[in-house]
């Protein structure tokens, strides 16, 4: 998250509406570490990486989604041999993300203070 403050601090000075994803868990092999985070504001702009990669597309989606709903979700993403098509790590390991939209009006799930 640290290396994305500085910028997510920026988007809440101008106004701007976005979505967290932060890594809150990682079992096995994973890219990134807990605290690695993403965020995506109104414009689609996209910031950070929670993964590498792997599952940036998926995350992406449920940014702009949490955006449009203002509800945190809480998301898990792995390899799944039951499901080979299925949005997930080559690595091996799991990932859970949490998503959390910020309004920078103070309305919705979540307030950061200017």
């Amino acid at each position: 998250m640290l290396d994305i403050a500085d910028e997510l601090n920026q988007w809440v000075k101008e106004g701007r509406d976005f979505a967290v994803a932060t890594v809150v868990a990682v079992e096995g092999s994973a890219p990134r570490t807990p605290g690695a985070a993403l965020a995506v504001d109104g414009d689609g702009v996209v910031i950070g990486s929670v993964s590498g990669g792997c599952v940036e597309g998926a995350v992406y989606e449920l940014c702009v989604q949490a955006l449009q709903d203002g509800e945190p979700v809480l998301e898990r993403f792995g390899y799944s041999a039951e499901d080979a098509f299925a949005v997930g790590l080559t690595c091996g390991g799991v990932i859970d993300i949490l998503i959390t939209p910020v309004r920078a009006g103070g309305t919705g799930a979540a307030h950061v203070p200017t």
